[in-house]
């Protein structure tokens, strides 16, 4: 059974850490070029003050960059998150959200960058943000890219 953007939004939201940390994935778009994923501040994901859990917005924008990656580039390449940074800047209530996009474009850089064997370590940025659409939190994560060595290899 192959893997569609709408099967991955739903399996992923009821994937166990997510449903339990009030994570939802609204959607990945068709072209896996972007995903908006919102988590639902309540008893369980709030911190002692009441506001969002600093690790409950680290981990609604953990995976999505490297899956939009993986899914563009295909099974040639090694996809996977290396790091991440979180700057919060407001108290975050109710429900957050995190938009990501990674444009064809960036892809198609990114598999050429690649090529060879070549090992990619790329940024991409995003902005957490409440109902009113405020930012609460600037997000930067870095992705690892390499073209599989049966790939390189077949090229020589």
């Amino acid at each position: 059974m192959r893997i569609t953007p709408r099967r991955l939004a739903i399996g992923m939201s009821l994937w166990i850490p997510n449903l339990f940390s009030g994570i939802r994935i609204r959607r990945f778009s068709d072209d896996w070029t972007h995903a908006t994923v919102e988590l639902h501040v309540n008893v369980f994901t709030r911190n002692y003050v009441k506001t969002a859990f600093g690790g409950s917005m680290s981990a609604m924008t953990d995976p999505y960059f490297f899956m939009l990656v993986m899914h563009q580039l295909g099974r040639d390449h090694v996809v996977w998150d290396t790091r991440g940074e979180i700057e919060f800047l407001k108290p975050g209530r109710g429900v957050l959200t995190a938009e990501f996009e990674v444009s064809k474009e960036k892809a198609d850089e990114i598999r050429e960058r690649a090529r060879g064997g070549a090992k990619v370590l790329e940024w991409f940025e995003t902005v957490i943000t409440d109902r009113d659409g405020d930012v609460v939190a600037k997000v930067r994560r870095e992705v690892y890219i390499r073209e599989k060595k049966r790939v390189t290899a077949s090229r020589s």
